[in-house]
């Protein structure tokens, strides 16, 4: 490591401070990147919160590492899997060349299993680019309802999932052209195993047919 990525590891158990002073410092910005490739789960993952909080407060200075970020979909750690769509997510505000909506397929595509927390993770990724670009709000309801399809590890696990779309349905349901699927996704949902999930989906539908209904997220547990 370089004694700049040395010095990262030292600060990584404060990922608040490294994110502000990256904010300033493009080589730490650089040091962070290279920081998840560190042996050390505290280094790893301390410049993973890092980089999750600056992505949410200075998107801007992320987005030329937007293919590095795209690469991370295909960790073969979990984790920085989940950081990657996170931080993706969090640019789609910046995203001036659209680069999301080329990669959308695959930023999307855990949805259908097997891993139910990945699944959830982008679920709730696409809400969030759907709120900053709504030209793709369509597509990706589309595929957020292959959901009700998906395999995981158990008929819960899709359970909970399921709750987790509702939510992000709903906050990006003004955004949808055409309502009737999500509509009749979640009225079957009333029906669903998990009680959790059947509130959801009973919230959205009261919030939806309400006149002039925002899209204020569901709340409650998944």
């Amino acid at each position: 490591m370089t004694t700049s990525l040395a010095e990262v590891g030292q600060a990584a158990s404060n990922p608040q401070q490294l994110a502000r002073r990256a904010a300033r410092n493009p080589r730490l910005r650089a040091d962070l990147l290279a920081g998840l490739s560190a042996k050390a789960a505290r280094i790893k993952f301390g410049c993973a919160k890092a980089l999750r909080l600056l992505s949410e407060e200075r998107p801007d200075l992320l987005y030329p590492q937007f293919d590095f970020f795209a690469g991370l979909l295909d960790a073969k750690n979990k984790i920085l899997q989940w950081e990657g769509a996170f931080v993706l997510s969090q640019l789609a505000g910046v995203d001036a060349e659209d680069k999301l909506g080329a990669i959308l397929g695959k930023y999307l595509s855990p949805i259908s299993g097997p891993v139910m927390i990945t699944a959830a993770q982008v679920i709730q990724g696409g809400a969030r680019i759907a709120r900053a670009k709504p030209h793709l709000a369509g597509r990706i309801a589309t595929e957020v309802l292959k959901v009700a399809r998906a395999r995981y590890q158990t008929p819960e696990c899709r359970n909970v999932a399921i709750g987790h779309a509702i939510l992000a349905l709903g906050s990006f349901y003004d955004l949808i052209q055409n309502p009737g699927p999500v509509i009749r996704f979640v009225s079957r949902q009333t029906r669903n195993s998990r009680a959790a999930t059947r509130e959801k989906a009973r919230q959205f539908l009261k919030q939806a047919r309400a006149p002039a209904a925002k899209s204020t997220p569901t709340k409650g547990t998944a």
